[in-house]
């Protein structure tokens, strides 16, 4: 059977209530949070997961493109830029010590319910293959709530396979590992560069994937368990920390959480 985690709910369906209607998306959090705060050692046989688009080119940071110049010297002219009509799907998973698998989707595809099974396929395969030390049925699946993700056939593939869910709280793309830490690194390395072709980008993108050491992982499962710590403390609401602004609801779906950027 499929299993949701964490388990004492014992449903993928979170069963909170207020009086009129469902918890609000702001206690939700809080709620999962929680939760998740009180079985953190399982943290080390979670795998998350997430996807997002690789451009030809993204534009470099403010920071990137300081140059130095006198007082007398003209104002640097800055090409206008327009988004990148070449471009591919990265979907990737890890753990807390290494990239476990990822794939690429054609220019253009989106990820509907028939793709993500045949990618848990590869992954749940990979898994097996690999012995991870966590086989065959003590790993745990983490992503957001996309529609392709929570479809019935997703949700029969995890209970065939006996392969445990973890809640993820609903708009909440601060606390997936793979929107604060993975995806920003990857895009930040390749800000400013131009690619001929797919698979240029493609490969660019193994390079670096290739590249992240074990103790890089370790750290951003611990922001994980940071974050997670903070939402709870703050029961939910928008706090600021680490450099960074949390927001918990709308605020940052439309930014973020698949929209194509």
């Amino acid at each position: 059977m499929s299993h949701s985690f964490p388990s004492s709910r014992g449903s993928s369906t979170c069963p909170w209530y207020t009086v009129g209607g469902k918890m609000s998306d702001k206690n939700l959090e809080q709620q999962i949070s929680s939760d998740l705060l009180c079985n953190a050692q399982m943290f080390h046989r979670v795998i998350t997961s997430d996807e997002t688009w690789c451009s030809q080119y993204d534009q470099e940071t403010k920071q990137q493109s300081m140059q130095w110049k006198t007082q007398n010297s003209p104002r640097p002219k800055k090409a206008r830029t327009s988004r990148s009509q070449v471009k591919t799907m990265l979907v990737c998973f890890f753990d807390h010590k290494v990239i476990v698998h990822y794939e690429f989707i054609a220019q253009w595809q989106m990820v509907n319910q028939q793709c993500y099974v045949e990618m848990l396929t590869m992954l749940w395969e990979s898994v097996r293959r690999e012995g991870r030390g966590i086989w065959p049925d003590k790993w745990i699946l983490h992503h957001d709530n996309a529609p392709a993700h929570d479809v019935l056939r997703v949700r029969k593939f995890l209970a065939k396979n006996s392969i445990t869910k973890m809640d993820h709280p609903p708009y909440s793309p601060d606390l997936a590992p793979c929107d604060f830490w993975l995806f920003p690194k990857l895009r930040n390395a390749l800000k400013g560069q131009r690619f001929d072709n797919l698979s240029n980008i493609q490969r660019n993108m193994k390079t670096l994937l290739r590249g992240i050491l074990e103790n890089d992982f370790q750290e951003c499962f611990r922001q994980w368990h940071h974050r997670l710590t903070k939402c709870k403390a703050s029961q939910g609401e928008y706090f600021e920390g680490d450099g960074s602004c949390q927001c918990t609801g709308k605020q940052i779906l439309l930014s973020q959480c698949h929209s194509g950027n």
